[in-house]
C-alpha cells in the first residue's frame, strides 16, 4: 500500500531523531527534501541511503501531480524538512491536501518541532496559543499587527536574526512595551538560550547584543 509520511528531523541536535524516523526513512522508496545538501549530511550520518528529490517552496506547486501518479502506483514517500516537522513554515502541505483529495493515506511521524519547546519554556500561558509563523515582510505587515494587538491568546511567531530587532521593535509600538515576551534562540544546540521579559527590556538586550541562529518569539495575549 502507498503511502505518504512526513517525518520529523532534528532542528539542531541530531539525538532528537526517533527509531521510528529512522525506520521510516530507510524503508521509503523516495525522500523528497527541502535541501537534498543538508539532509545528505542527516541521512549520512543514520547510514540512510534512500533516493532524494528536492521538494521545496520553488517548486512543489509544479511537482504535486508528478508525486500523487507515484504514490498510486504504489510508491512509500518520507517528506522531510531541513529541521523540524514538515508543513509547519516549511513545504509539505500541498502534497498532503492532494493526498487526502486523492484518498492516499497520509501518516505525520510525532517528533521535532521548534515553537512547542520555546512556548514551554516562555513561562506566558501556554492552555490556548495562536501560531503565526512568519510575519508578512511588507504588504499587510501593519494591518496584521493591528488585528494582532487585540489577540488574548499567546501568540508565537518564527523569526530570522537580521529582522528580530525590528521585530520586537513593532512589538513595542503595536503590542505595547510593557507585554511580556520571550525570545528562543538555537533551542537544542549548544548556545541555546531564552531571553524573557517585556518587549522593551528585550529588544534592548538583541539591540546591544545582535542574535544568530534560529529565533522562536513568545508573545503575550492582550489582558483583559
Amino acid at each position: 500500500m502507498s503511502k505518504l509520511y512526513l517525518v520529523p528531523t532534528p532542528i539542531g541536535n541530531l539525538k532528537d531523531i526517533t527509531f521510528r524516523a529512522i525506520e521510516v526513512l530507510k524503508e521509503a522508496d523516495l525522500i523528497l527534501a527541502e535541501d537534498t545538501r543538508t539532509s545528505g549530511k542527516l541521512l549520512k550520518h543514520f547510514e540512510i541511503t534512500t533516493q532524494m528529490q528536492s521538494h521545496h517552496m520553488h517548486n512543489e506547486h509544479k511537482t504535486v501531480n508528478h508525486l500523487i501518479e507515484k504514490l498510486k502506483a504504489g510508491l512509500t514517500i518520507a517528506v522531510i524538512s531541513d529541521a523540524g516537522t514538515p508543513a509547519i513554515s516549511d513545504p509539505g502541505f500541498l502534497l498532503v491536501r492532494a493526498c487526502v483529495e486523492n484518498n492516499i493515506e497520509v501518516d505525520c511521524l510525532p517528533g521535532a518541532t521548534a515553537f512547542v519547546p520555546a512556548l514551554v519554556n516562555s513561562g506566558l500561558p501556554n492552555d490556548k496559543f495562536v501560531f503565526e509563523g512568519f510575519l508578512p515582510v511588507k504588504k499587510g505587515r501593519q494591518t496584521r499587527f493591528l488585528l494582532l494587538a487585540e489577540e488574548t491568546r499567546t501568540m508565537i511567531f518564527y523569526e530570522s536574526p537580521h529582522k528580530l530587532v525590528k521585530t520586537l521593535g513593532h512589538f513595542c509600538e503595536y503590542f505595547g512595551e510593557d507585554r511580556p515576551v520571550s525570545v528562543s534562540r538555537e533551542i537544542t544546540k549548544l548556545y541555546e538560550e531564552t531571553i524573557r521579559g517585556t518587549a522593551k527590556k528585550v529588544l534592548e538586550h538583541y539591540t546591544n547584543k545582535p542574535p544568530k541562529g534560529e529565533i522562536v518569539i513568545i508573545v503575550g495575549g492582550k489582558q483583559k
